[in-house]
């Protein structure tokens, strides 16, 4: 080998060498944050009175979002004698479940989720100490919020205890590295590391979803327990897994629940805003219709009688872009925005209507748990939309009286052709059109004459229909 050769391999060499020990120096090391935060992680142990068998002993909490009839399974053992089926009294046993929280103050108070603790006769934590030693406590349910799905317990103590602090979950990065310390199928003060995956994610759990994902290791008895940046702040409450995922967890964003765990605390009652509104996302039909530039924003859909939003003059078809002049992306954001902000507060909503915006001031209501709406209509005979794709037909008389629609709309759809604009924008036979991009409309001439005079300057029609008792819109293609 040349002189010039075998100084382009020792180079080569080098080279490698140095790149591979960089990259395992840059890899975090976890065992200080391990060591600082481990005290501070409790095991929750959970007791109630239930009807047993075999499965249901053997099997502890379980998170969220398994498959649905999941709890059905287990009426196949039936009970200790053999007897199977849900028609057969089983003796009253003690059902337990277990689970993980962390310490928030020296005093005691432990944070952990409501599905954990949920329905409980007995508490039991377990703190394990630094000199390995292991302090049981009987603790009490404080408070809970179920549709964030979190729960203060306290425990009493004459010495102060090791506790963690929250993190601003809002200045995460996708790409962070995070560390969950819980208590998976019973092995206490597991320690599994990841990354960031993504933020605000909807995984249908709950009205207020909004999670952290991360990639870190999350297993049944992981729920409740913290989820930490590299400061050994709490950043999330590990929450959920998608049954049929691996290598995917769901937590709970420290500044939503910091919010909720300080109103529990305090011996309030957690409470929301609430403005009365129908809402859903703006798709890039409904935005072409509109006339704004984005798919972004929350449209509404109706507006509910003497409520907050209709005292504020918030009308049907506006679409909500900011709330105190923070964007609004889609209606799960303007939900979340208005729920964070106390009842009786104000709340400035820009809104896009008729082709500008304009910010209108909402005194905010109290978020009841549901609210419910509704009745269902309609009969028959047609007149033909080509446009879109659909027959419609007036409303008589009875049937507007019925369902309370002005006497000046209401169309019935009675059919829908299949692969044209009306089947592509979901409107189904038995939908009643109210009005055609704001304009009310009663004959398929109204319908019509929108459609070509507005709708195929846009490139779409937004609808406003009713389907249920519930009013929704619908952007209508034009022009394919």
């Amino acid at each position: 080998m040349n002189m010039k050769k075998c100084l382009a391999v020792l180079l080569a060499v080098a080279f490698l060498g140095t790149a591979q020990t960089g990259s395992a120096a840059n890899l975090p090391d976890f065992s200080e944050l391990a060591a600082k935060c481990g005290p501070a992680v409790v095991n929750i142990g959970t007791e109630r009175k239930a009807s047993a068998n075999g499965a249901e002993e053997f099997f502890g909490e379980m998170f969220r979002n398994m498959p649905p009839g999941f709890e059905k399974f287990f009426e196949q053992f039936g009970d200790n004698r053999g007897r199977k089926g849900p028609g057969n009294k089983r003796p009253q046993r003690k059902q337990k479940s277990l689970g993980s929280g962390f310490l928030v103050s020296a005093d005691g108070y432990i944070v952990t989720n409501n599905h954990v603790v949920a329905e409980a006769d007995v508490i039991h934590v377990t703190l394990d100490e630094r000199d390995g030693k292991s302090r049981n406590f009987k603790a009490t349910l404080i408070g809970s919020d179920e549709e964030t799905d979190l729960a203060l317990l306290k425990v009493e103590t004459k010495n102060p205890l090791p506790f963690l602090v929250f993190g601003n979950s809002d200045a995460l990065k996708v790409g962070e590295w995070l560390l969950a310390i819980g208590n998976p199928f019973g092995l206490d003060h597991t320690v599994t590391a990841g990354i960031l995956s993504a933020k605000g994610r909807n995984i249908r759990s709950g009205p207020f979803d909004n999670f952290l994902q991360t990639d870190a290791s999350i297993n049944p008895g992981n729920s409740g327990g913290p989820l930490l940046n590299m400061e050994g702040q709490v950043v999330g409450i590990n929450t959920a897994i998608i049954a049929s995922g691996q290598g995917i967890g769901f937590a709970i964003p420290s500044n939503m629940a910091a919010k909720i765990i300080d109103q529990i605390k305090n011996g309030k009652k957690v409470s929301r805003g609430w403005i009365g509104v129908t809402i859903q996302d703006v798709d890039e039909n409904s935005a072409k219709a509109l006339g704004l530039k984005d798919a972004s924003g929350a449209l509404v859909g109706s507006v509910m009688e003497n409520e907050p939003a209709a005292r504020a003059g918030i009308k049907d078809g506006d679409v909500i872009l900011a709330v105190d002049k923070k964007d609004i992306e889609d209606s799960a954001a303007l939900l979340r925005a208005i729920a964070e902000k106390a009842p009786g507060s104000s709340a400035v909503l820009t809104v896009w209507r008729d082709g500008k915006t304009q910010d209108i001031t909402v005194t905010l209501g109290e978020r009841k748990s549901s609210q419910a709406m509704g009745k269902e209509g309609g009969p028959q005979k047609q007149q033909d939309e080509s446009l879109l794709g659909l027959s419609v037909r007036p409303l008589k008389k009875a049937e507007r009286s019925e369902l309370k629609i002005a006497r000046d709309e209401g169309l019935l759809i009675v059919s829908v052709e299949p692969d044209k604009a009306a089947a592509e924008a979901d409107l189904q036979p038995g939908d009643i059109i109210l009005k055609a991009n704001q304009m009310p409309v009663n004959s398929a001439a109204d319908l019509s004459k929108i459609v070509k005079e507005v709708g195929m300057k846009r490139g779409a029609v937004m609808l406003q229909i009713q389907r249920r008792g519930e009013v929704y819109f619908r952007a209508v293609p034009l022009g394919k």
